[in-house]
């Protein structure tokens, strides 16, 4: 019997009873999950004055490189003060910890196992990772126990075979028509598509979006720990050639500017 001849006809109590449930179900938790993140957030601790003021101090000489083409500082103002930065860079005028000691050892990074920041952080992260995964958990094991085995929906479109696998899991019929939906399938669905309805609802930074259950780990290992503390002295003596560097650059955008307005509106005649 080929598949084109083979016609399937759902009880309504499949839509009313599981399709609607298991969508349901899904969307509640996961704006149930979004609201149990943002209580379980601790807000951020504040960094003490000479930390903001050696960031701050980095942030002006990347501000002063970026607009050097076209400056609104004159010649002499916009010197000054990459003068004045670098002078202020090679003296460690804007070390949290005071200017370096030219006898004493390079300090090492901070322990992540002994820092209370970095601790409060991982504790944070886990929290999130478990407020994302159990509910996952717990669904699909709802789906397999009650669900097992039903056909839920058919596709209005055509799909190729390749799809079956992916439409069609705990369903083993090679005869049936790919486009029909199986109950664990249908929760894959969801699982990757919901995400632009809780954005609708919540935002675009919410936390319901059960697709970053997959990514949070990867990204977590790729992301800078929390123990490789930036060196600002060496950042800032690296500040110093960039400077130095962008003051060649430099071009003040109000040169000349009275000849250029009085050229446009024929008030003098163009070179």
């Amino acid at each position: 019997m080929s598949s084109a001849t083979v016609s399937l006809y759902l009880d309504p109590q499949i839509r009313d009873w599981v399709l609607f449930p298991i969508t349901v179900v899904m969307i509640l938790v996961g704006i149930l999950r979004h609201y149990v993140v943002l209580l379980l957030q601790s807000a951020p601790k504040k960094l003490p004055r000479n930390a903001i003021r050696e960031q701050r101090a980095l942030i002006r000489s990347q501000i002063l490189r970026a607009t050097a083409a076209n400056s609104p500082l004159p010649t002499t103002y916009y010197k000054a003060i990459s003068q004045h930065l670098s002078q202020a860079y090679a003296n460690g005028t804007y070390l949290k910890d005071g200017p370096p000691k030219g006898d004493a050892p390079a300090s090492a990074p901070p322990n992540p196992l002994t820092d209370p920041a970095a601790m409060d952080g991982m504790m944070a992260g886990m929290k999130t990772q478990m407020v994302m995964m159990v509910p996952q958990m717990v669904i699909m094991g709802w789906i397999n126990f009650f669900f097992q085995g039903f056909v839920l929906i058919k596709l209005p479109f055509p799909l190729t075979l390749g799809f079956k696998s992916m439409l069609q899991r705990g369903v083993e019929t090679p005869d049936m028509d790919v486009r029909w939906v199986s109950s664990l399938s249908w929760y894959f669905l969801n699982f990757f598509g919901l995400n632009g309805l809780y954005r609708l609802i919540l935002g675009g930074e919410n936390s319901a979006d059960s697709s970053r259950d997959m990514a949070t780990p990867f990204a977590a290992a790729a992301a800078p720990q929390p123990g490789q503390a930036q060196d600002y002295n060496k950042l800032f003596k690296a500040e110093r050639d960039n400077l130095e560097f962008s003051e060649g650059l430099h071009f003040w955008i109000a040169k000349d500017v009275d000849s250029r307005i009085l050229t446009k509106y024929g008030r003098l005649p163009a070179k």
